[in-house]
């Protein structure tokens, strides 16, 4: 298979997917390495899990350098690299505290003479099935804290952003008792591999979502998606719009808004609308694209071109539908790469694409309100609820409001906190998800099967108990 760069749109990369047969003999291994791994025990894992991080950040150089190929992004590639490896010493620092903490009894039962434990194992075989706009971070994601809980891990990641896997698997070689491995490939490497696993964690879109849950259906095995989001912004009356201009605008275009939590609507007080979108306006137009330097801007190309043309399109519909482009507006194909400067839009409407579908771009559109009512209501109108976002004058006003909005996390007086927040859990709403929370502790607990030890402390009930005429 080859692999584009999304900054000269050239296929300057190829790799070997990986086939049937070779799957299964990885998910075989993998099976076969699993009861010594569970059998270290939480402190065991958690050591290994360490020397993978240490692993992985003597390595951060060339790790960073084929992602930064594979998405187009410097600083974020690094950026990414560092999250990853935090995420590893996070679980290796948080697991073994979670499993001392299990509630495992004995506890009476409501059964007179019984008492219950509650033993628990992990899920044999993990797998991941990860997207191409964080390609490091979400490979790994849901794969260490499997990990941690006992499971062996099997990822396949995203065939769009590929490269950062061959000095991923230098570093798997330093720790040889870790039982990860990744296999390559498009959708049917996918499809291979919930057949081989236990369990399945997939990230990406919500029409992908449906056929990975229903192939996992199909197995009865238990998927846990995280999908797509179309998250609100609410900014009431009494915030400082410059301030929330600039928090909106940075929640909206990071990694060039290709990212789930990303900021994709907005809805502003009309006391404060006009200096808002001003500043909003401002700030867009000072935010720097990063060519023809790749070490220099703020946002880069798209990773996948299908993903421009849709952002493109939902831009386009706006304007045709009455919309008014503020700042941005069109596709830039420079050299190969795909661009778009942040895209502010005003005048828009609930029936414009842009304000149903996920853009996974740059892009903001503007929405006024009167009432706070109004902008609630608006802003729970989607099949989406992966996160949203309020922007007041105060915590305690944005506080306030938080429940009335239908999603899993709700920054406050910021935006797009899910991506820097781990151990608050986030449990997607709507189209955004299915499953437990990958972020808080039940990102590892939901990987432990607990089984009860139901104990007869008196006597078990003789056969005579159940005499026909006993009754009454």
């Amino acid at each position: 298979m080859k692999a584009r760069n999304p900054r000269t749109g050239q296929e300057d990369y190829e790799f070997a997917a990986s086939s049937r047969d070779e799957i299964a003999a990885q998910a075989a291994r993998l099976r076969d390495a699993q009861p010594a791994w569970e059998a270290l025990g939480p402190d065991g894992r958690a050591t290994i899990l360490m020397r993978f991080a240490d692993a992985m950040e003597a390595a951060t150089q060339q790790i960073a350098t084929t992602l930064t190929i594979d998405t187009g992004r410097g600083a974020v590639s690094w950026i990414e690299v560092q999250g990853a490896i935090g995420n590893i010493r996070r679980w290796a620092s948080r697991g073994p505290d979670l499993f001392a903490s299990l509630d495992r009894g004995p506890k009476a039962s409501a059964t007179p003479g019984v008492e219950i434990v509650t033993d628990y194992s992990a899920f044999p075989l993990f797998g991941a099935i990860a997207p191409w706009n964080f390609p490091v971070i979400l490979s790994h994601i849901d794969a260490v804290p499997a990990l941690m809980a006992g499971c062996a891990a099997l990822v396949k990641p995203s065939e769009i952003t590929p490269r950062f896997v061959e000095p991923m698997r230098d570093v798997l070689a330093q720790v040889p008792e870790l039982p990860l491995a990744y296999v390559m490939g498009g959708a049917d490497v996918g499809q291979a591999l919930i057949e081989e696993v236990d369990y399945v964690c997939f990230t990406g879109s919500t029409a992908t979502g449906r056929k990975v849950a229903e192939a996992a259906a199909r197995k009865l095995i238990p998927a846990n998606l995280e999908l797509g989001g179309k998250d609100p912004m609410i900014i009431t009356a009494s915030a400082d719009p410059e301030w929330a201009a600039g928090v909106a605008l940075r929640s909206s275009i990071v990694a060039t808004g290709q990212a789930c939590q990303s900021i994709e609507r907005i809805y502003v007080d009309s006391d404060i609308a006009e200096p808002f979108i001003d500043a909003l306006v401002a700030g867009a137009e000072k935010v720097d694209i990063t060519h023809p330097d790749p070490n220099a801007g703020h946002i880069g190309p798209f990773i996948f071109p299908p993903q421009a043309a849709k952002v493109q399109e939902q831009i386009d519909d706006a304007v045709a539908k009455g919309a008014e482009v503020r700042s941005g507006g069109t596709v830039e194909d420079l050299d190969g790469g795909q661009y778009l400067r942040p895209t502010i839009l005003t005048g828009v409407t609930p029936d414009m694409l842009v304000m149903r579908e996920e853009t996974f771009g740059p892009v903001l559109p503007v929405t006024i309100y009167d009432e706070i009512e109004n902008a609630i209501a608006q802003a729970n109108d989607t099949e989406y609820g992966l996160s949203a976002a309020i922007l007041a004058g105060s915590l305690e006003e944005a506080a306030s409001l938080a429940s009335r909005l239908d999603a899993g996390a709700i920054s406050l007086q910021d935006g797009a906190l899910t991506s820097m927040v781990g151990d608050a859990a986030n449990q997607s709403r709507g189209t955004s998800g299915l499953g437990p929370s990958r972020m808080g502790d039940t990102g590892m607990t939901r990987f432990l099967r607990e089984q009860a030890h139901i104990r007869q402390t008196g006597q078990p009930l003789p056969i005579d108990a159940y005499r026909e005429g006993q009754a009454g």
